[in-house]
């Protein structure tokens, strides 16, 4: 067993504090335009430098924007009708993946007009990018000892003082960095170094998601204001994922229809 004792403060200069867990989202902008450009060197990329810089920095404003707006909307929709203002208090914390996701799909169907590309073309192309990002957010969770797992006996087990009550716990935000980030970066950027059909990135992208998201939520405790949604074990994050699978699974199948082998 350990105790969870890091510093969630990375740097302080007078008043101002930098906290890791932000420097976790720098991190992932800045890996999703290296990898972007990247693959946009690759020859018929279709895509620009400036097209990928232009495109990270609106889907960085989508992933918080939207990533704030599911957070309260999603976990905490009673506070919500209480003080509808606080929606706008992105500084209080509080982000939700499955927000953030949408509000990059709302990027990518802007820039698709805007670029004149099909919005699934850029689904493929930026689905790669993502995962270090997610992978650096969990992170960010684990050194700010937030976002814990459930109660365990193994010897890896982490007590988070945060949590109130000694209770060694699942480093489960660990667990979703190595799959989330790391499993999830090999696979996508592996499937992706070959032509696939249409769709069929994006669409492994929210299979492989969504698929990591519901297993680490047996194992990770359900926010406190909500506890589980259903069946005394059914959590918020595996019914947002669930469509993501179905819809994953969807743009697979139709992605390889027809396809000759």
């Amino acid at each position: 067993m350990w105790m969870h004792s890091i510093d969630p403060v990375a740097l302080q200069l007078g008043p101002i504090q930098i906290h890791w867990y932000g420097l976790m989202y720098v991190i992932g902008f800045a890996a999703a335009w290296w990898l972007g450009n990247r693959r946009a060197a690759k020859p018929d990329s279709g895509w620009t430098e400036q097209q990928v810089a232009d495109l990270v920095f609106w889907g960085a404003v989508g992933v918080v924007l939207g990533g704030r707006a599911g957070y309260v909307l999603f976990y905490n929709f009673d506070y919500f009708l209480t003080d509808p203002l606080w929606l706008f208090a992105i500084w209080e914390g509080g982000m939700s993946f499955h927000g953030g996701l949408m509000g990059v799909i709302v990027t990518l169907i802007i820039f698709s007009h805007r670029y004149q590309k099909n919005l699934f073309d850029m689904g493929d192309f930026v689905a790669p990018l993502i995962p270090i990002g997610l992978g650096a957010g969990r992170l960010g969770n684990f050194i700010g000892g937030e976002l814990w797992g459930r109660a365990t006996d193994q010897s890896w087990g982490v007590i988070f003082p945060a949590a109130g009550d000694g209770l060694a716990r699942h480093p489960s935000q660990l667990y979703q960095m190595l799959l989330e980030g790391v499993a999830l970066f090999v696979l996508l950027w592996w499937f992706s170094s070959k032509p696939r059909p249409r769709m069929a990135v994006s669409g492994l992208f929210l299979m492989l998601y969504a698929s990591f998201r519901m297993l680490v939520e047996f194992v990770r405790e359900p926010d406190e204001q909500l506890g589980f949604v259903a069946f005394n074990w059914l959590t918020m994050g595996q019914v947002l994922s669930l469509p993501m699978l179905l819809a994953g699974a969807f743009m697979m199948i139709y992605a390889y229809r027809g396809v000759k082998r």
